[in-house]
């Protein structure tokens, strides 16, 4: 049955992604920061963000899965939505609570990994709605409309948190804002905040948007066979490694941003260092964030119009192009500038490369199985989490706290993978 494009949809699919947006951004924003007051170490506090890596690799892929074949009158996405984004909502508030009453390290951790558990649970869900209720051909632009609003929710919640660190800094006098943040009410603002969006979404979504009528499934594929199946169709195991090696490279700036600015701007990544880029940070991300809104909508309408190959490859080689610059930058307007090309090219990449799965499944007639396809998509971009942030941190341990080195590996990954995305046989319409 053809569906309409249905703008509701779309707009509610968008909020949602909002919301999460804000809530990835908050532990973006503020986890490294909060980590550092308990360790100096790339390595621990790499690991402990990894977490969210390990827990994204398991739980949408298997989710995804079973959400296929859910018998359900409130559909079967619509139900995963709702539990993880209260339980989102939730976690966001644990994690304020823990850390303003001081627990030690080993309870912090616990409650990131309770928001990353929470926030996993509904991600495939998320995901595989678009493809569920939208058309081939027409996924392009669902797709730039979600991104924009995507990332608009990072730049909403890294602009707030700026906002707050400049008001902190001139009410308490402190220098480093984190510090100033920390001292002030400020800091609940944006946890409040981030989980009356996350539950706020989640109930708009099942209460507004109605689900199409699942598709009959006639031969359900094993657990086994479904994991098997993205071995044998080479298409999509080329896929998944490219996204792979993009999102590893997107993850080595996006953990130690921190690091890297203060080892660029101050020669050494301490913890004074780090808390006083804090604020720069959250702008410099505010700004990132813009420019890859600027990038995704014309991404979305290039993969519709132009092409599949030519919207990806291209926005790879604007996000990679300014990482090799990376190496020699020494100032902040450099870093600015770097940050701006990268965000272009980033906004692209990400909203050429969300309808592939979709396309790829209604090609191969396999539209029933979007959740557990997308769950798969989400752990490609989970595992970069767990790789970035273990590796990464080993890395820049062992190059002496060196933060600058992740620049030239980020992009050599992200270049890896553009010739996997050529070689794609059934990536075009028509193919």
């Amino acid at each position: 049955m053809v569906r309409k494009f249905d703008w509701k949809v779309v707009i509610g699919l968008a909020f949602l992604g909002f919301s999460r947006s804000v809530g990835w951004a908050l532990n973006k924003g503020l986890s490294f920061p909060l980590l550092s007051s308990y360790s100096r170490s790339a390595f621990i506090k790499g690991s402990i963000l990894a977490t969210e890596g390990i827990i994204g690799l398991i739980i949408p892929p298997l989710l995804g899965y079973y959400s296929d074949t859910l018998k359900s009158k409130y559909g079967r996405r619509r139900p995963f939505i709702m539990a993880g984004g209260m339980l989102a909502g939730i976690a966001v508030l644990i994690i304020y609570t823990a850390y303003s009453f001081g627990v030690p390290l080993a309870g912090f951790a616990l409650a990131l990994a309770f928001f990353y558990l929470s926030m996993h649970l509904y991600t495939a869900q998320f995901r595989a709605l678009m493809p569920d209720t939208i058309e081939s051909g027409e996924r392009g632009k669902a797709s730039g409309v979600i991104t924009l609003f995507e990332w608009a929710g990072n730049l909403f919640l890294f602009g707030l948190s700026g906002y707050l660190i400049a008001k902190a800094v001139a009410m308490t006098g402190e220098k480093e804002g984190i510090k100033a943040l920390i001292q002030t009410p400020y800091l609940k603002v944006p946890f409040i905040i981030t989980a009356l969006f996350l539950i706020g979404a989640a109930l708009f979504v099942y209460l507004i948007i109605k689900e199409p009528k699942a598709p009959e499934i006639e031969e359900n594929e094993s657990l086994i066979e479904y994991l098997k199946s993205i071995v044998d169709n080479r298409d999509f195991l080329k896929f998944y490694a490219a996204q792979t090696l993009w999102w590893m490279s997107f993850e080595f700036i996006a953990i130690f941003l921190y690091g890297i600015l203060a080892y660029i701007l101050y020669g050494s990544a301490t913890e004074e260092n780090i808390k006083a880029v804090t604020s720069l940070g959250l702008l410099l991300m505010a700004l990132f964030n813009v420019t890859v809104l600027i990038g995704a909508l014309p991404g979305g309408i290039i993969y519709d119009k132009l092409g599949r190959r030519l919207s990806i490859i291209l926005g790879g080689i604007i996000f990679a192009l300014p990482q090799i610059w990376g190496w020699f930058i020494s100032s902040r307007i450099e870093i600015i500038m770097a940050l701006a090309i990268a965000g272009i090219g980033w906004g692209m990449l990400m909203a050429a490369s969300y309808p592939v799965i979709g396309d790829l499944l209604t090609k191969f007639e396999r539209e029933a199985f979007t959740g557990r396809y997308y769950g798969f998509f989400e752990a490609t971009r989970s595992l970069p989490v767990l790789l970035a942030g273990i590796i990464g941190g080993a890395i820049v341990d062992l190059a002496g706290e060196n933060y600058r080195v992740l620049f030239p590996i980020g992009a050599i990954l992200v270049l890896l993978a553009m010739p996997m995305i050529w070689m794609m046989k059934n990536l075009e319409v028509g193919e």
